[in-house]
C-alpha cells in the first residue's frame, strides 16, 4: 500500500474509533510515545511527565516566564550556607483520594526518592542532592541537603508530590494519584489516557473538562490527524511540516525554547583530541548556521554555550566559535595535523543526518570522519565507557544531547563537566578535567545572590568554550501544532505541554 494511502487509513481508523465528543470542553493530545508509567517518580520520560503533570504537583512550580512560583508550597527559604531550605505548605489540600496533603506526606513522597532500595527510576536528582526531610509540624517541612544548592526551588518544581496512602497500596504505577487540577480516569493500554477535571482542586480550574492523550510513532499522521480537526494538538511537530502549518488557517504553531543542547563530546584523553588547538579547530570547521538551516529547517538556533537559552544564568555574550575553516586548517597545521587524521564518532540512528552534515563540513579541514550507527541501548552502552572501552571501542567522539529539567545551570554544567563525572559514573563523555572550573561550578552552586552566580556562571560557561571539550552545536525550538479555537496552552522548555494556570 502507498505510505500516502497508509496514513490516510490510519486518520480515517481515528476517525471512527473516537468518541463522539461530548462537550467542546474536552481536549484531544497526541504525542509521540505512550506513557511509561503514572507514578512521576519511576520515570525519565519528557512526554511520559506531559501526561502525568495535570495530574500531579510539586511545592513549587515554574510560570510561562520560567520563574519558580508557589504551588503546593506558599513560602520557601534558605539557610544562609544554602544547605538547609525551610517551606510553608498551603492549608486545606487534598489528594485525589481524599488524604490530607501535608508535611507527613511531602516527606514521604522525598523519602521515596532518596530510598535507593525502592529503585524509582526518576529519583537520582533528589537522592543525590537531599540528605533527609522534616515534617516540623503539619504544614512546615525542612530538607536537608548534603551540599550546598542554591537552585532547590526549581527541585520541587519537579518533584511531584503523591499520595502517601497510593503508594503504601502500590498502585501509583497504574493509578495516579495527586493534588493537581485533573483527576486520573482511565488507562486504555496501547489506545489513551484519560483526564478529568478535578471540581475540588485548591486553585484556578482549568477551562477544559477532560484530557485525552493519544500516540502514534508516525509524524504524518499526527500532522494529518490535527488539520483535520480529529485531535486538538500534536506534539512534537517535526520541523518538516511547520511551514506548511503557518499557512493553515485552522491550525496555530506553538514554539517554545528548547533546554537541551546538542554536541559532539570529544574524547579528550586520545590523541591528537588531547591537544586544546585541534579540539577548537573542529570547532571553527563546523558551521553552525548551516547545520540549524539544512537539518531543522532554522528551527534552531546555533550554539555559543554549553547552557541552552531557556536555562538560569545563560549568557548570550559568550563568545563562542564562528564558521572559519582557515582559521581551523592553521591550527590543525600547528598542533602538526596539517594532514589532517582520523576520526570516528559514535551516533544513534536518528541523529545520521547531522553526522553526515558534520562529515563533509570537517573532511574540508582534512579530518576524515568515520560514523558508528548504533541502536539505543548499545549506544547507551558505549558512551558511557570508561577511558579504556572507548579505547577499545574506538569510540573518539560521541553526538549529544542533555537537558536540565530544573532549567539550572548546575544540573546542566555539572554532569557534563565536572571531574568527578567522568563516564561511567557520570556524563562528562570526554574525560575533560579543570580544577577552577570545578571549583567555579562548586561556588556558582552554592552562591544565593543571583548577581554573583550569574557572574560565576558566566566565567564557567567561557572556560569550556575556550577549553573546546567538545563541538557545540544547537539547541532546537520545541514545536507543537493546535488547532485555533485551542488556548489557554504552551510549551515547557524540552517539550511537555502545559495548561495555564
Amino acid at each position: 500500500m502507498p505510505r500516502f494511502v497508509f496514513i490516510a487509513v490510519l486518520v480515517a481508523l481515528l476517525a471512527a474509533c473516537r468518541p463522539a465528543r461530548r462537550s467542546a470542553m474536552e481536549l484531544t493530545i497526541m504525542q509521540t510515545e505512550a506513557p511509561r508509567t503514572m507514578d512521576p517518580a519511576d520515570h525519565t520520560e519528557t512526554y511520559t511527565t506531559a501526561v502525568l503533570n495535570p495530574m500531579y504537583e510539586g511545592l513549587t512550580r515554574f510560570n510561562q516566564q520560567l520563574q519558580v512560583i508557589p504551588a503546593l508550597a506558599t513560602s520557601w527559604h534558605s539557610s544562609p550556607d544554602a544547605m538547609t531550605w525551610t517551606a510553608t505548605l498551603r492549608a486545606n489540600v487534598r489528594f485525589h483520594d481524599g488524604s490530607p496533603f501535608n508535611a507527613d506526606a511531602v516527606a514521604a513522597s522525598f523519602n521515596r526518592l532518596i530510598d535507593i532500595k525502592r529503585g524509582l527510576a526518576g529519583a537520582s536528582t533528589v537522592r543525590r542532592l537531599v540528605k533527609s526531610v522534616q515534617a516540623l509540624d503539619p504544614l512546615t517541612v525542612m530538607f536537608h541537603l548534603n551540599a550546598p544548592f542554591a537552585a532547590f526551588p526549581r527541585v520541587l518544581a519537579v518533584t511531584s508530590i503523591v499520595s502517601p496512602a497510593a503508594d503504601h497500596d502500590g498502585y501509583l504505577s497504574l493509578h495516579a494519584v495527586g493534588t493537581g487540577p485533573y483527576r486520573f480516569a482511565e488507562w486504555k493500554t496501547g489506545e489513551y489516557v484519560r483526564e478529568v477535571r478535578n471540581e475540588d482542586y485548591w486553585g484556578k480550574k482549568p477551562r477544559p473538562t477532560e484530557l485525552r492523550w493519544m500516540w502514534t510513532t508516525e509524524p504524518a499522521l499526527m500532522n494529518m490527524a490535527v488539520v483535520a480537526g480529529e485531535v486538538d494538538l500534536v506534539n512534537p511537530l517535526p520541523p518538516i511540516f511547520a511551514d506548511a502549518l503557518r499557512h493553515n488557517n485552522r491550525v496555530r504553531l506553538l514554539s517554545g525554547e528548547s533546554s537541551a543542547v546538542f554536541w559532539v563530546a570529544l574524547n579528550t584523553r586520545y590523541k591528537p583530541l588531547s591537544d586544546v588547538r585541534v579540539r577548537r579547530a573542529l570547532n571553527y570547521a563546523t558551521d553552525r548556521v548551516n547545520l540549524v538551516r539544512s537539518q531543522l529547517r532554522g528551527y534552531g538556533r546555533p550554539a555559543n554555550s554549553p547552557l541552552a537559552e531557556a536555562v538560569a544564568n545563560y549568557d548570550a555574550d559568550v563568545k563562542g566559535y564562528s564558521y572559519d575553516p582557515e582559521k581551523a586548517r592553521a591550527l590543525l597545521a600547528a598542533a602538526g595535523y596539517s594532514n589532517g587524521f582520523p576520526l570516528s564518532m559514535a551516533v544513534q540512528e536518528n541523529q545520521v543526518n547531522f553526522a553526515e552534515v558534520l562529515q563533509g563540513m570537517w573532511q574540508q579541514v582534512h579530518v576524515m570522519l568515520t560514523i558508528q550507527r548504533l541502536e539505543s541501548g548499545v549506544f547507551s552502552q558505549t558512551i558511557y565507557g570508561t577511558p579504556e572501552q572507548k579505547v577499545a571501542t574506538h569510540t573518539d567522539s560521541v553526538f549529544a544531547s542533555w537537558a536540565s529539567p530544573t532549567l539550572d545551570a548546575e544540573r546542566q554544567l555539572g554532569p557534563l563537566y565536572r571531574t568527578k563525572n567522568w563516564s561511567p559514573t557520570g556524563a562528562n563523555l570526554g574525560f575533560y578535567s579543570n580544577p577552577k572550573l570545578d571549583t567555579l561550578l562548586d561556588q556558582a552552586a552554592a552562591e544565593l545572590d543571583p548577581v554573583k552566580q550569574h557572574a560565576l556562571y558566566k566565567e564557567a560557561q567561557q572556560i569550556i568554550s575556550d577549553d573546546a571539550p567538545d563541538v557545540l552545536l544547537y539547541s532546537a525550538v520545541d514545536l507543537a501544532a493546535v488547532r485555533r479555537n485551542v488556548s489557554d496552552l504552551w510549551l515547557f522548555p524540552g517539550g511537555q505541554v502545559e495548561l495555564v494556570h
